[in-house]
């Protein structure tokens, strides 16, 4: 995998001694990987990732591994509330109303495999940003191939899925077990549905339905990201 150099200012040191133990998939939402470059590598805009993926394969490389991109933003994820510091983060390059290209889809497969290797880092921890910014965040969005990277073992996707009932309780002590957190505000359950759906059952719509509870229990049993003694924090 060949990846080119395109340095960005915008970065700093992982705080309290954190290292990465999640990789969040992002997409540009702008017209072309050039805008994006320009944008990820303007100290005004004051945003950044470790990685740009471009819509024909192409990766560039922003900032290096050891340091905090600043990629995330408010967010958390389990018990990691300043994920930019236990992170490294991919831009991909799509406006969001797209499905991703298969040689774009490939190139990430291949840097995946290579960072999770690298780093250590479990395919649970490869998440969207919408999984730990609900309601803030929807990206990498609906058209992108969760599956097929769970299939290539490079993410996780529910199996052996049981029945449940529309239970809201058991949704949010599953959905705390595998990792979302609720955004403050009357909405935040709502947000946590949403950006689970957008990842998993991206058709679905309206209330809380039992095939919702049951693939987040199912993920919860599987993929933890809380211990359970800790699903009340």
């Amino acid at each position: 995998m060949r990846i080119e150099e395109h340095p960005s200012p915008n970065y700093g040191p992982r705080r309290d001694g954190g290292r990465p133990r999640l990789i969040v998939l992002h997409y540009t939402a702008m017209e072309s990987a050039a805008a994006a470059l320009a944008r990820l590598s303007d100290p005004a805009a004051e945003v950044s990732a470790h990685y740009l993926i471009g819509r024909e394969g192409a990766v560039w490389r922003l900032v290096a591994e050891e340091m905090r991109a600043w990629h995330a933003g408010a967010g958390a994820w389990g018990e990691v509330a300043d994920v930019n510091s236990q992170s490294l983060g991919i831009e991909l390059d799509n406006a969001g109303d797209a499905p991703f290209p298969a040689v774009q889809m490939r190139a990430l497969e291949a840097l995946l495999a290579d960072l999770r290797a690298r780093w250590a880092i479990e395919a649970k921890g490869v998440i969207a940003h919408s999984d730990m910014a609900p309601g803030r965040k929807h990206d990498p969005g609906p058209h992108f191939a969760w599956r097929r990277l769970a299939l290539g073992g490079q993410s996780i996707w529910p199996v052996d899925i049981g029945t449940a009932p529309a239970d809201m309780g058991r949704f949010q002590a599953a959905s705390r077990r595998v990792g979302y957190r609720p955004p403050a505000g009357t909405a935040g359950w709502a947000a946590v549905l949403a950006a689970f759906r957008l990842r998993f059952r991206p058709d679905a719509s309206g209330p809380l339905a039992p095939a919702d509870v049951a693939l987040m229990e199912a993920l919860a049993r599987d993929h933890p990201a809380v211990a359970p003694a800790a699903e009340g924090a």
